[in-house]
């Protein structure tokens, strides 16, 4: 409970924060609000003038000066709502806009770690629904400061009048306040689990879309929708539960200004046939506490939506509150001139599962020299493609970088100089063109076609229905894997990086196509320093040397000849990467 009331303050403070820039519109709605209050309150007692000072005694002239008077104000009134309204929807939108921008901008720079144990359906959640619930409670500020406004005008022109009938008129709040107190706190940690489960609803909606070909590939599209199912289900129940708790609360708020207006006319009228009150103060009081019918209502409203804005904040400010982990160094230290020399010193790297990955690893690449990384499954090889850009910083020693440790790099200019072409290849929903200069968007049309040369991918670019200007459908599934991982070596190429890391390259492309893009690969390469995490010989034969990792250590190193001659462990580990090749190719298709 503790962590929840925390969670929901932690959600408070950032709504604050996050509307305190436009407070400036803030206080032109509450103003605009005040001008709306007063030109309500106004016109109830023009009208019991009406009725007392005018039709009463046949002063026709009168009544229509009061009329005038009436319409004048209620042209202010409308023209005080649309303001109203206007600044109440602009700060929403605002806060909105600013808090999505600052959750993306935030979610870029954490560290790999985090990404890798959050679900992208919960992130997507905090991203969409938690921040609608926000802009709906921001909605309702500038609105409800005018119902409050109204509110308290009420009480003090009724209490002027008849301090018995103010009291007849208003006895009830206490109540509706107490009732208010209690539907809270009863319907905040609804709220909470209700904005957990459609979390938990995006997240399977966001696996199936994004897993649709593994869904479909094994038939397992109703095991999918039971558990939709499940999730919508969780979500209908919870809904349910708050909006039975709403069932009791908001028709309380409409009951109480009705038993008001009997009491208003039972005792009201009593005064009127005594002499004591005029009927137009009757009329007036009528008007009034109709007015209150709609401030409650939106207190309510406030109060109900108030709770769910605070858990979806408390859910956003958990994810602002996470630092990361790989950031720019307090003294940065810029990155020399050099060829790309690359030295691991002693370099041992855990997970966050604890299990050692590496441990004590030296490994030295001169400027300019293509080293190939092979080892068994997890031995590592990826790992120590990944500590070169920062995307995890090493448990212990150090990576340098031409004689600079990469931890004193600001991480941008450190990414700068490193082009990586990942195993799992990932294209944008965009252009050709923009995927191989999604590093630099503003490359000439010449720089890009050179890239997608020297990469091997021109010829099937070219054939493309509109080339370069083709329009690449999700993840780039209308392309083959080999052409996807062609275009992602044309993007690190047009990078042009002092490091190129090629983590298992040419895993997409047909053993039989591989020579399409060694030679491709090998002008790369050539007065380049690039890491190649490979398993195929024929992609080993591209380093200039191979050096054997097992559990994370360098046991071996010399040419891929060399060490066939020399290490049996090498032998053994190529003859294991033969044959689950060959057990792939051999299964049914």
């Amino acid at each position: 409970m503790d962590a929840e009331r925390e969670a929901r303050r932690a959600g408070w403070r950032l709504i604050r924060g996050a509307t305190r820039p436009q407070w400036s519109w803030v206080a032109a709605g509450i103003a605009a609000g005040a001008a709306w209050t007063v030109a309500r309150l106004v016109v109830p007692q023009l009208a019991g003038a009406a009725v007392d000072d005018g039709i009463r005694s046949g002063d026709t002239g009168r009544v229509l000066v009061l009329i005038a008077v009436m319409l004048g104000f209620g042209v202010l009134q409308a023209g005080a709502s649309g303001i109203r309204r206007y600044c109440a929807f602009r700060i929403a939108l605002r806060t909105e806009t600013d808090l999505r921008a600052q959750l993306f901008a935030h979610l870029q720079r954490l560290h790999f770690a985090f990404h890798d144990e959050a679900q992208t359906g919960q992130l997507m959640a905090r991203a969409n629904s938690d921040l609608q619930q926000i802009n709906q409670v921001v909605i309702l500020i500038p609105l409800t400061a005018a119902s409050l406004l109204t509110m308290l005008g009420v009480i003090v022109i009724m209490v002027s009048k008849s301090v018995v009938l103010a009291v007849l008129a208003l006895g009830l709040l206490p109540l509706l306040n107490r009732a208010a107190t209690v539907f809270s706190r009863r319907i905040t940690p609804v709220n909470l689990a209700l904005q957990q489960e459609l979390s938990g609803l995006s997240g399977v909606v966001e696996e199936s879309l994004s897993g649709i070909r593994v869904v479909k590939g094994f038939g397992a599209e109703r095991m999918q929708n039971e558990r939709l199912a499940v999730r919508a289900d969780a979500v209908y129940e919870r809904s349910l539960q708050a909006a039975r708790m709403r069932a009791w609360f908001m028709p309380l708020i409409d009951l109480l200004p009705t038993i008001s207006l009997v009491a208003i006319i039972w005792y009201g009228g009593h005064l009127v046939l005594d002499g004591r009150l005029q009927i137009g103060d009757i009329l007036a009081y009528n008007l009034y506490v109709a007015m209150l019918i709609w401030p409650l209502r939106m207190v309510g409203m406030l109060i109900a939506q108030a709770s769910r804005a605070s858990a979806a904040a408390g859910r956003i400010h958990e994810v602002l509150a996470t630092d990361p982990e790989v950031a720019d160094p307090h003294h940065p230290v810029p990155l020399p001139p050099g060829p790309g020399d690359l030295r691991f010193e002693g370099v041992s790297f855990a997970y966050a599962t604890g299990r050692q990955v590496l441990g004590g690893l030296d490994l030295h690449l001169r400027g300019g020299e293509a080293v190939a990384i092979v080892g068994a499954t997890g031995s590592g090889k990826t790992t120590v493609a990944r500590l070169v850009p920062r995307f995890y910083d090493v448990s212990a020693g150090r990576v340098l970088l031409d004689g600079v440790d990469v931890r004193d790099v600001p991480v941008a200019a450190l990414r700068d100089e490193v082009g990586i072409v990942f195993e799992d290849t990932f294209l944008f929903s965009d252009s050709v063109r923009h995927n191989i200069a999604f590093s630099d968007p503003g490359a000439p049309f010449d720089l890009v076609e050179r890239a997608a040369r020297l990469a091997g991918a021109h010829g099937f670019i070219a054939a493309l229905p509109d080339g370069y200007d083709t329009v690449i459908g999700e993840h780039g599934y209308s392309l083959s894997g080999g052409q996807r991982q062609r275009i992602a070596i044309a993007r690190a190429v047009l990078h042009d990086p002092r490091v190129l890391i090629l983590d298992d390259a040419t895993s997409a492309v047909d053993p039989s196509k591989e020579h399409e893009i060694r030679s491709a690969l090998a002008e790369v390469m050539d007065g380049r320093t690039t890491l190649i995490i490979a398993h195929r010989p024929a992609t080993i034969a591209l380093a200039d040397r191979v050096v054997l990792l097992d559990e994370g250590r360098a046991v071996a190193t010399g040419t891929h000849e060399e060490l066939l001659a020399t290490s049996e462990r090498y032998r053994e580990v190529l003859a294991r990467i033969e044959d689950d090749e060959a057990a792939i190719e051999g299964s049914p298709s």
